[in-house]
């Protein structure tokens, strides 16, 4: 039985596909790229220069061999609010570029005492359900961009389960050509059934954005700002160093999986980490708001098993060209939350599937009860909603879990050390 071609990390990919391929890849990380600078009250269009800037450095700095793309993080959304509310955004920003620093700083200590730390932090068992977490935890961000739940309209659950059928049955039926980009033609489908179903309800948001996007001027800079530093700002917004690190060592154990390399080896989480967090730190200095590397992005290459860096780099290029052009900045602003809601729901659910990925191809033995109790715990830590709240900042979800996660981890270690485990008994 004949599979699925893979185009691996470095091939290089034809003009006739790289452009499309591109455009999936841009389109797929545009709808949550562009959620939190809606949430921080700033203009997207910043956040798209950064976000193929930050791209663009982490390929070069990772020496192409880290397929990931660089999108806003939803980390910095609680913290970040706090501070925009009290002193302004420019006091984010300085938030942001101290916790940028941390990172890189963090990951010079890691580039010195190496990865093996890791397995003993954070072995398979809990790893496992903390990256299925980062998935499942954002399926209510979903469901609710998709507006299903609450005021749901018949025209937002048409347009949500078109874009969503035509992803799901493309992934599996497509061929050729078609089989790689299933995510961009059900956006397409899914744009369409929202132009059609608005226009059965009598209403025509969509028509009335693309006039409003094709009456922009075809230029336009994006608002660059300075950042403003502040102690106490400061030390809201920088707990977010431990959410960020995890998050980083989850996507890039997930991604690994998914293209079937050790990218904590090679390149090395010294150099993504930094990437990461460099490309943070510069984004707080010229205005944008943080970024990270995107699960959205893995879900992606999961579903069409295109890992080139050629495609990734090309969706960044035509990220930052959006970011000047105002039409298309703005055209893309008119997809219908319920087609990235479409898309998203699928793609988290992606995730979530590769951190199950990881316990079996890790062949966890759940006969053993540490491995039984620590992704148990793990899983209804992060699932609950349990928070935990250290002055100005509140710890759940995946976080919360990670941490939960690290600190069962290493007493089991001890543990073991001192020969107390009684699944100890049964090697």
């Amino acid at each position: 039985m004949q599979t699925r071609k893979i185009i691996q990390v470095e091939d290089k990919v034809p003009p006739r596909l790289l452009v499309p391929l591109s455009i999936q890849h841009m389109f797929a990380m545009f709808g949550a790229s562009v959620l939190v600078p809606f949430m921080f009250g700033i203009n997207p269009a910043i956040v798209l220069f950064m976000n193929g800037i930050g791209t663009l450095l982490f390929i070069l700095i990772t020496k192409g061999k880290a397929p990931a793309y660089l999108g806003s993080s939803f980390a910095f959304i609680a913290p970040a609010t706090m501070v925009i509310d009290q002193w302004g955004y420019p006091y984010a920003l300085g938030g942001f570029v101290v916790v940028g620093f941390i990172g890189c700083i963090l990951a010079a200590i890691i580039y010195k005492c190496g990865t093996k730390w890791i397995d003993v932090v954070l072995p398979p068992a809990a790893m496992g359900p903390v990256v299925a977490l980062i998935g499942l935890e954002l399926a209510g961000s979903a469901a609710s961009t998709g507006q299903i739940v609450g005021d749901v309209t018949t025209a937002s659950v048409i347009t949500f389960c078109v874009t969503l059928g035509v992803a799901v049955l493309g992934s599996v039926l497509f061929r050729g050509f078609l089989s790689v980009i299933p995510i961009l033609i059900a956006i397409i489908c899914g744009y369409a059934a929202g132009l059609i179903t608005e226009t059965f309800s009598g209403e025509h948001v969509i028509r009335d954005g693309i006039m409003a996007a094709l009456q922009q001027p075809l230029f336009q800079l994006p608002n660059f700002q300075a950042p403003k530093f502040d102690l106490e700002a400061i030390l809201i917004i920088l707990p977010v160093i431990l959410v960020i690190a995890n998050e980083h060592i989850g996507h890039q154990l997930v991604t690994s999986k998914v293209v079937g390399r050790d990218l904590l080896k090679d390149p090395g989480l010294h150099r993504s980490l930094f990437a990461d967090n460099f490309s943070t730190m510069l984004s707080g200095l010229i205005g944008s708001v943080p970024t990270t590397t995107y699960g959205e992005n893995i879900g992606v290459m999961a579903i069409t098993r295109v890992y080139s860096v050629r495609v990734i780099g090309g969706a960044a290029v035509l990220s930052i060209i959006c970011s000047f052009v105002g039409p298309l900045a703005a055209l893309i602003q008119t997809i219908p939350g319920p087609v990235i809601g479409g898309i998203s729901f699928l793609l988290y659910g992606m995730i979530g599937t590769s951190g199950l990925r990881i316990l079996v191809d890790n062949k966890v033995d759940y006969s053993k009860n540490r491995n039984m109790v620590l992704t148990s715990v793990v899983f209804v830590v992060g699932l609950s909603g349990v928070t935990l709240s250290l002055g100005n900042v509140a710890l759940s979800g995946m976080t919360l879990a990670a941490i939960v996660a690290m600190l069962m981890s290493l007493l089991f270690y001890a543990f073991d050390k001192l020969k107390w485990s009684n699944d100890l008994q049964d090697t």
